[in-house]
């Protein structure tokens, strides 16, 4: 890899997308920050978005780990089993 160039890796799933929300719930496997920098790569969908906000079970938070399943605010829709990944 070149020095500069951004690293993914795979935090989690995609379980649910609430359209009426513009919401996705994600099934993390590797902690998640509120700031972080996203890659949202499924069938149809491939784009990047920074973690504005997340919530667990309805509060707000600022971290999540492995094991939670988070709520976060996407500007276009998802599916479930699409990937995401934190761009460092």
């Amino acid at each position: 890899m070149t020095a500069g160039t951004p690293q993914e890796t795979e935090v989690g799933l995609v379980s649910h997308y609430y359209g009426h929300l513009g919401v996705m719930a994600v099934d993390l496997t590797d902690r998640l920050h509120v700031g972080d920098k996203l890659h949202v790569k499924g069938h149809s969908e491939d784009f990047v978005m920074t973690v504005d906000s997340m919530q667990i079970e309805h509060g707000d938070v600022a971290e999540a780990n492995p094991g939670d399943s988070v709520g976060i605010r996407v500007p276009q829709k998802v599916h479930p089993g699409d990937r995401i990944y934190r761009i460092s």
